[in-house]
């Protein structure tokens, strides 16, 4: 059972910009420092072993999208932010080799963020396709008729000829979709947001974007402990640090990187994805939390509590479970 995040933004896709890249190439060759490289090889070990993540790569500006298991027969797929254009475009060639032409997709909620990605997904536009959209809200074809129709967009929703399909979900009810078993639970954000929890062949996934866990009030969150029990990994919202979740950006409906390690220190769990992240943020900024986040795990782990691992997410990432 794999996972892969196709986009991993909050609020707002984010593009990176040519000072930035300007800002990479400028550390890569002063960290090279004139060295030679005997071959391509060469080069990609340095990059590898001796240029951080922010001066290598970049944790990517795609907004929410994230393909819960890549080996299931049918596509289970996890909002569709930006990040859904990609993923359809890869299917593509899925679907060419055999690959069953189901997509299952699972709403958190239909933040603009979440569902913009939508007009842009060419399986949608296939008549051999099945979609399947799941979620907690009653209102998702609404809302997604209303976001392709005029003056917004040129293409209506009908314009898309394949089979669509919207069911409804219940909190507390456990469902099969493709031989998986998934269960969903409410989240404090505005408007209400779904997490969701995939089971199969004794791996554990566990998807909790847009919910803002607060420090003060653990007493409050035994279901979600209960729902992240020892889960394999848990991709979790982590848009803000703790000093912006505690003061300018209290209840606008997102968490800390520190509130998720405390969650996934009381369930158990094996993994945490940091994912979500704040659009303000560069790449250099999101490493560093990444790193703090790291270093607190390690000072709130209790004795007879298994290290959690803290991975960051970025747009391409894939995680063995």
């Amino acid at each position: 059972m794999k996972t892969k995040i196709w986009g991993c933004r909050g609020s707002l896709p984010t593009a990176i910009e040519a000072t930035s890249v300007k800002t990479k190439v400028f550390d890569a060759l002063k960290a090279a420092n004139g060295r030679n490289f005997a071959d391509d090889t060469a080069i990609e070990d340095f990059m590898g072993t001796e240029l951080d993540f922010p001066t290598a790569g970049t944790y990517g500006g795609n907004s929410s999208c994230v393909e819960i298991n890549t080996d299931a027969e049918e596509f289970m797929v996890c909002d569709m932010g930006s990040g859904l254009r990609g993923f359809g475009i890869d299917s593509l060639g899925r679907v060419a080799a055999g690959h069953e032409r189901i997509y299952n997709i699972f709403l958190s909620h239909p933040h603009w963020d979440h569902i913009m990605g939508f007009p842009f997904f060419v399986p949608a536009f296939d008549p051999r396709n099945t979609i399947r959209i799941y979620g907690g809200h009653d209102d998702i074809e609404w809302v997604l008729r209303r976001q392709q129709q005029d003056p917004c967009f040129p293409v209506p929703l009908d314009f898309m000829g394949a089979k669509r399909e919207f069911i409804h979900m219940e909190p507390g009810t456990d469902y099969e979709v493709a031989g998986h078993k998934v269960s969903l639970v409410e989240q404090y954000h505005h408007g209400t947001s779904y997490g969701y929890r995939f089971e199969k062949d004794g791996k554990t996934a566990v998807y909790s974007t847009d919910s803002e866990h607060k420090l003060e009030e653990m007493d409050k969150e035994q279901r979600f402990v209960d729902f992240f029990d020892q889960a394999d990994v848990v991709i979790f919202d982590t848009m803000y640090s703790l000093a912006d979740a505690i003061s300018v950006k209290e209840d606008w409906g997102h968490s800390s990187n520190a509130v998720a390690v405390d969650l996934c220190h009381l369930a158990k769990v094996k993994r945490l994805c940091m994912f979500h992240h704040e659009p303000v943020y560069d790449d250099r900024t999101i490493f560093e939390l990444h790193n703090e986040t790291i270093r607190y795990e390690e000072l709130m782990r209790l004795d007879d509590t298994a290290p959690l691992e803290v991975l960051c997410a970025y747009d391409g990432m894939e995680i063995d479970l």
